[in-house]
């Protein structure tokens, strides 16, 4: 892996864990699930680091699997 695509991964990785850190603070805290769009947010941010790491090869072999 290119240095700079772990670099990227590793940002992804950090915003998805404060993003999380944030919901689960506020489950604990309030009893409140977070919002929808919330959610939504952070499962783009978990497809988008798939997709850095499967690469072009990956995302086809994901497609011809469907």
């Amino acid at each position: 892996m290119s240095q700079s695509k772990r670099e990227q991964v590793v940002s992804h990785l950090r915003y998805i864990r404060q993003e999380l850190r944030e919901m689960h603070q506020g489950v604990m805290e309030d009893g409140l699930l977070p919002e929808a769009g919330e959610v939504r947010g952070v499962m783009a941010q978990m497809e988008a680091l798939l997709e850095l790491l499967e690469g072009k090869g990956g995302r086809k072999a994901k497609d011809s699997d469907s």
